[in-house]
């Protein structure tokens, strides 16, 4: 798997480009169809920052939150289709590694 940070400005062209949602958002995920690779995880900066000032953290501290979040995303799961389940394992694995609350919580 591949993490990049980029310009909210990238982030918000590859949200247009796939999503259809002409804003930037904090973290996209891009599942692959290769084998032995999960695919990329593209969190915009910008937005990382302002999260993590508003949630009083360390900016390191919300791109490992939002890496988290890619990832799982990445494994299949859906927070917005799944009742719950990913919501769930975010929260366990947050907790494993010493983590604040996720974005699903917010």
């Amino acid at each position: 798997m591949t993490v990049a940070i980029v310009p909210d400005a990238r982030v918000r062209a590859l949200n247009r480009r796939f999503r259809k949602k002409d804003k930037p958002t904090d973290v996209l995920s891009f599942p692959s169809d290769e084998r032995n690779y999960l695919g990329d995880v593209v969190i915009a900066a910008g937005v990382a920052g302002r999260q993590a000032r508003a949630a009083g953290h360390p900016l390191a501290t919300e791109l490992r939150v939002l890496a988290l979040h890619g990832l799982l995303h990445l494994l299949g799961y859906d927070h917005e289709h799944d009742d719950g389940r990913m919501a769930r394992l975010e929260r366990r694995l947050r907790k494993r590694g010493g983590l604040p609350e996720g974005l699903i919580e917010r």
